[in-house]
This record gives structure tokens, C-alpha cells and sequence, in this order.
């Protein structure tokens, strides 16, 4: 077969002189894969964006709870009223955005309530947790900050970042090594895109007070979510057993409150968990969730916390 009929892939070879060179681009195999995402996508693909799971109604709030998401509400439902016929533009230039933090003891439904936030907006929310930023190349940790808040922006969402306080944290005083200069770096760029973002950014915390003050002055809102008092956990056993729970309408929810001080509501979901665990272990009529599995479970709950470890380490 002469040089001229042979079949080829990409440019022509021939035996008797060099190819002429063409400006046109060489044909893609039919097999090639697709040309990659532009980057606006594929900063979604790295922190995608989901339905809220939670509504305000879902989370059992105390007054003053309430009174501080309703504050960031208004401001977000009434920006126009309030930045371009009342001023507020003038000192506050951004007045789009909304920058909550809120704080307290784990358990007490911090996530639950940025969802429910986020929900109430009718945003997506992206959430971002220390540990997908967090990066042991130096340098990265900025760039992974700078794509959250760019995902945000692109996909209309809220921009949740759990466990704040590692990402919100002091900057170092005396740099001695790399580490450390890298800490202060993805500070200072969480500090910009915190500045330039035009949106909603929540965060959640255990630990308030590691947070640094220039983060502390920056955001606007900061709502303490506590440890329910009795009516909070009476409305908790309430709201957490689920209507298709047998036995459910029998249960003594003054005696559960009493008895489950100083608990939370992650505690007193895991409660109700095991008490279920140990009725559908029963037959016929017995497999229904009692007063006695409830309280049985609060003493493995609570004993946990005395002797197992505190009720204070990460998460919410």
C-alpha cells in the first residue's frame, strides 16, 4: 500500500518528506474523553452544594435563639428598606451578606439550625467541615478556602462551615516555621473572602473562644445555642419520637424531663434510639417502647457522659 492510502492517526507521515505543518487542530480519537469542566464547575463538583435537610420548626429553640435568626431574617428579607431607604449602605457597603456564628455546648443542634437557616432562605447550603479544607501541602488551605466561598457564589448557596473554631482560630504571634506561616496565610485569605463574599456564611463552634477577633469583629451575628432547660427537653422527647413509634403517646414526658438535666439533644436522640432497640427485642403486645426503656436509656446515656468522656469534644 502506497504512503498516500495508508491510513493514519493524527498528522500524515510520509517517507519522502517531512509533514506540512497546518495551523488546523489535529482530530481527536473518537475514544478521547471529554474536554475538562471550566473551573466554576469544577469548584462545584468540590464542595456541591444540597438541599437543606432541617426547618426551623424541626429545631427546639429558646426565645432569645429565636429572637437572633429572626434579627438575620429581617435583615436579608427587608436589605432593600434597610441599606437603600434607611442608610445602612453608607456603612455598610455589603449589605447582602449575612455572617452568623453560633456557639455552644455540642449536641445542642447548631448544624441542625444552620440547615433550617439556609432552608428558611430557600438556599442550597454547602457544608464544609475542617477537614476538607485542611490541607498538608503548603499553600493548599488557602486555595481550598477560595474554592468553598467560589462554590457558594456559582451555585447560589449558603456556605455552612462546621467546627469553626479550627478554621476561625488565633493567628500565630511568632512564626517559627512553615507550619505556621501557613496557618496565618489561610487566615488572613478567610478574612478577604469573608470581606468580598456577597452571601450568607454561617458557622458552628464548641469552642468560642479560640476564635480570633478580627473573625469576631466580622461577623455580624453571634447566637449562643445552650443546653435546653426542662421545657426545651420535655419538647425535644416530644419532637425527636417519631409518630410511627409504638407506645409513644404512653410516655410520661414531664417524668423524662425531669430526669434527663444537663442532657442535650443529641443525648436525648440516642436515648430514644436505645429504648427502641430494647422494645423491638420484646414479641405481641410487649413490643412497645415503655417509661422504663426511656429511663433505663438515660442512665447509659448519662453514665456515658460520667465516666466515658465529657460531652465537650468535636462535632456538633
Amino acid at each position: 500500500m502506497s504512503d498516500k492510502r495508508r491510513p493514519f492517526f493524527g498528522r500524515p507521515v510520509s517517507t519522502s518528506r517531512p509533514a506540512e505543518k497546518t495551523t488546523a487542530p489535529a482530530p481527536a480519537p473518537a475514544s478521547a474523553p471529554a474536554p475538562s469542566r471550566p473551573e466554576a464547575a469544577a469548584a462545584e463538583h468540590r464542595f456541591p452544594a444540597r438541599d437543606a435537610r432541617y426547618r426551623l420548626d424541626d429545631v427546639v429553640l429558646p426565645d432569645p435563639v429565636r429572637e437572633g435568626v429572626s434579627a438575620v431574617l429581617a435583615k436579608l428579607n427587608h436589605r432593600r428598606t434597610l441599606y437603600d431607604h434607611w442608610g445602612l449602605r453608607r456603612i455598610d457597603p455589603y449589605g447582602g451578606k449575612a455572617v452568623l456564628n453560633f456557639y455552644g455546648p455540642p449536641g445542642t443542634g447548631k448544624s441542625m439550625l444552620a440547615e433550617a437557616v439556609a432552608e428558611r432562605l430557600g438556599q442550597p447550603i454547602i457544608e464544609v467541615n475542617y477537614a476538607e479544607v485542611e490541607s498538608k501541602y503548603v499553600g493548599e488551605t488557602p486555595k481550598n478556602i477560595t474554592a468553598a466561598f467560589k462554590s457558594a457564589t456559582d451555585q447560589g448557596a449558603a456556605l455552612f462551615f462546621d467546627e469553626a473554631d479550627s478554621i476561625l482560630g488565633k493567628r500565630m504571634t511568632q512564626v517559627t516555621q512553615a507550619s505556621d506561616h501557613s496557618v496565618n496565610v489561610s487566615r488572613a485569605v478567610m478574612l478577604k473572602q469573608l470581606d468580598a463574599h456577597d452571601g450568607v456564611v454561617l458557622f458552628a463552634t464548641n469552642l468560642a473562644k479560640n476564635i480570633d477577633g478580627a473573625f469576631v469583629r466580622r461577623i455580624l451575628y453571634h447566637i449562643e445555642v445552650p443546653a435546653p432547660d426542662r421545657e426545651g427537653r420535655r419538647l425535644l422527647f416530644e419532637k425527636l419520637m417519631p409518630p410511627e413509634l409504638p407506645g409513644r403517646d404512653t410516655v410520661d414526658l414531664d417524668a423524662l424531663a425531669d430526669a434527663s438535666e444537663g442532657l442535650v439533644g443529641g443525648e436525648i436522640k440516642n436515648i430514644i434510639i436505645i429504648a427502641a432497640t430494647l422494645a423491638v427485642q420484646r414479641r405481641g403486645d410487649e413490643r412497645v417502647v415503655r417509661d422504663a426503656d426511656l429511663l433505663k436509656a438515660l442512665e447509659r446515656v448519662a453514665q456515658a457522659r460520667r465516666e466515658v468522656g465529657s460531652f465537650t469534644g468535636l462535632g456538633d
